[in-house]
């Protein structure tokens, strides 16, 4: 690395859009960052209960009888 560059000419933000638009940045708590110390774990455990989730989603609520 050089000890100084020159950003003069630099714009902020300028491809700041387009990486939004692809990324989606999640903050794990510092609670639970021992067990999900990097972005493969958490998709791993995400994959893991997703197939429950949208089990839960599709069926229909349950109707308590009188």
């Amino acid at each position: 690395m050089r000890p100084e560059y020159d950003f003069s000419k630099a714009v902020r933000g300028a491809i700041a859009s387009r990486f939004r638009e692809g990324t989606n940045i999640v903050v794990v708590d510092p609670a639970v960052r021992d067990v999900f110390p990097d972005a493969d774990a958490v998709n791993e455990a995400l994959r893991a209960l997703a197939p429950v989730l949208r089990r839960q989603r599709k069926s229909p609520p349950k109707r308590r009888s009188a």
